[in-house]
Formats: structure tokens, sequence, C-alpha cells
């Protein structure tokens, strides 16, 4: 909703202006003393508007010498800007600040937009203090504008990059923690197993997660190798694979909570990601529904995919405890917050998955009821694989 320009005495949205600028003393003096670029003098009696040469250049107004010509500055105003323009204008009408100062941009002749810097003051008031005389300068600030639009980005790099670094800090220990508790838990089936079979069976698993410890590592290696570009450390990745390779990861978490999967991932999807981040993605959602399973029934994980023209979505819902997002929804991906009592919960898995998603432009939200269970709901951009 745009704010309506209202004072003590009203300002028209289209003003006449022509080139016969006189430059008295006082408006001199004001327009030097505010880096004097383009100088403008705003009689409101006549709603005339008066620019400089220099004024009417960066403006982009016809150059008239006698003839008057109608410009309507509030439809040149960039809609975004435009509120900020009035609310600075208005409080400087209605003694609220000493000067009129608005950054803004407005619409030139070739159809692009350009920043500049108007800088204005009412110089004369009638008996009744309604303005009746408003001089300033325009400034063009599209240069310094563009400085600080790439100091931003720069600065965006930074810290990206320093999330990246956070990340990988997160991945090395919290993988690496997992292969370590599947080797510790496999050994002491071993030895606390008299029957042959199961040894070799034990054999077996220890086999494939030394074969995912080993793939990982090498993902983790690819992640330290790769360039500042996201682009390169992205991967064609088939989804439904690497669900598989992890559900054989955690075999034995499965296998001894009785967890049934439901694994409903279409065969066909591709997606553009990277492998190590998707890897670490799906094992947290999988420990964690197997991890906070209701202690009255079997847990239950279904995932599920689907695909629309601008995203591929992916979907985890478990039967477990559940999570009360009316006290914990604003934390729920907040790093070191746990909302269980389990004794190995250290708060760091659905902040690392938010993360590694939001690493490349996709979101995940959550939906959750208390003793019910959990649905988390990944959209990650569909680059038409």
């Amino acid at each position: 909703m745009k704010t309506t320009l209202t004072s003590n005495q009203d300002i028209s949205n289209i003003v006449d202006y022509d080139s016969k600028l006189i430059l008295e003393e006082f408006v001199s003096k004001f327009a030097l003393e505010n880096s004097n670029i383009g100088v403008w003098d705003f009689n409101v009696i006549n709603k005339t508007v008066n620019y400089s040469k220099e004024a009417k250049q960066i403006l982009d107004l016809k150059n008239t010498d006698h003839n008057a010509e109608t410009y309507n500055w509030q439809e040149k105003v960039h809609p975004d800007d435009l509120d900020n323009v009035i609310e600075n204008l208005l409080n400087h009408l209605n003694y609220k600040t000493p000067n009129y100062i608005s950054e803004h941009r407005i619409l030139i002749s070739n159809g692009s937009y350009k920043w500049i810097k108007d800088i204005g003051k009412v110089v004369k008031r009638d008996e009744n203090g309604n303005h009746t005389r408003m001089i300033g300068t325009t400034i063009d600030i599209s240069e310094r504008k563009k400085q600080e639009a790439k100091l931003i980005e720069k600065n965006n790099i930074i810290k990206d990059q320093n999330t990246k670094l956070k990340n990988f800090a997160l991945i090395v220990s919290h993988n690496l923690k997992s292969h370590t508790a599947n080797f510790e838990s496999l050994l002491s089936f071993h030895d606390e197993t008299e029957d042959e079979d199961e040894k070799k069976d034990i054999i077996n698993h220890l086999k494939t997660v030394n074969n995912s410890l080993s793939k990982t590592i090498s993902n983790l290696n690819k992640i330290v190798n790769v360039s500042n570009s996201k682009n390169k450390s992205l991967q064609t990745i088939n989804l439904n694979n690497i669900v598989k390779n992890t559900l054989e990861l955690l075999a034995v978490k499965i296998i001894s909570s009785n967890t049934i999967i439901n694994n409903q991932i279409d065969s066909d999807l591709y997606l553009e990601f990277n492998l190590s981040y998707l890897e670490s993605i799906i094992q947290n959602l999988l420990t964690n529904a197997i991890k906070y399973k209701h202690p009255e029934r079997n847990p239950i994980i279904n995932i599920s995919s689907e695909k629309t023209n601008e995203h591929i979505i992916i979907t985890f819902s478990d039967n477990g405890l559940g999570i009360d997002l009316d006290k914990f929804g604003d934390a729920i991906f907040g790093l070191y917050r746990t909302f269980h009592k389990n004794a190995n919960s250290e708060g760091v898995g659905l902040y690392l998955i938010k993360s590694q998603i939001e690493a490349f432009n996709g979101t995940i939200d959550v939906t959750s009821t208390v003793n019910v269970g959990t649905t988390f709901n990944i959209k990650l951009p569909n680059k038409k694989v």
C-alpha cells in the first residue's frame, strides 16, 4: 500500500519545469554546501520546478529553454522506493527533519533506472507555516551503488565460504562418528555371538560399512579440492541410488530397531546437487527418525519424491515421538538445539541439514505432532536434469 502524500499543504505529483533557474545567493550557498551537481528550485504556489542544466542531465529531462514541460516525479521514482521518498519528504515538511534527504532510483528514457541522491530544504513558508518554496540538489550516485553492490556480493561470498567451512567440519565429525558407531556395534555383536554364520554376516556388514566410509572420505576430499564455484561441486545424482546406499549403510540400525522403510523415490529421478551434502542429509534424517522412535511402536519411515517444473521435492515422514513445534518451532534448525532427552542428542543434525540445503538454494520445512510423528519436506531447484 502506497503512502498518501499529505502535509499542511498539498504537493502535486505533476509540476512544470524549465531552465530559467535563478541562482540567488542563498540558493548557491545551499547547493555548494551539499556537493552541487544539479540544482532545483521548487515554487509551491505555481507548482513549478526550475532545474539547472546539470540537474536535467541527471534526471534525463528535456532541455527546454523557454517552453515549460510537465513532469510527474512520482511516476519516475522506482515503485519500491516511492514510499520511502514520500516519508522522507513529509518528515521534512512537517519539521521532523532539518532537510529532505533521499537516495532512490528514477526511470530514465531508455527504460532503465539510475540511482540519485536528493537533498532539499524548505526556504520559504507563508504566515500559516505552509511551505511555499524548496531548493535542493540532485546527485547521480549510480556508480557508488554499483560499488556497494559489489562489496555486498564479496561479503556474501566470504560468508558463504565460512558457512561451507563450518559445514565441512560438521560433516567430518558427524559422518565419521556415525561410521565409528557402526564399527563399534558390529564388532560388539561379533564378539558376543558364537554362531559362525552370524559372524560371517557381521563381517559382510563390516565390509559394507568400510566401503561406505571409504566413499565418505573420498567425497569429503572432493569438497576440499573443489574451487569456490558451487557449480563445479555439483554432480548429477540418481536420488533413489543414494537412498538405497544409505539404507545399506544403516542396515544394522534398521534391523536392530525393527524399522520399516518404505522407499517410494522415483528410480529415474536425477538431480543436480553436491553428493557429500546429499548423503549427509539423507543419513541424518533417517538416523534421527530411528533415534527418536516412539517407545510403544516400531518405527515406520516413508520416503517419497515429487518433481515439478521448478522444484524437486523430497519427503521424509515417520511415526516417532514428534516435536512440539509450538514450543520449539523457531529453534528447530538451530545449532546445538535438542528437543528430546536422548543421551546422544547433540543438536547438530538438523542445523547441518538446513545449512547444506540452503547452500544450493533449497529449502526445508517441518510439520510434526507430538506422539504422532514428523514430516520433513525438502525443496530443491529443478535444474532440468
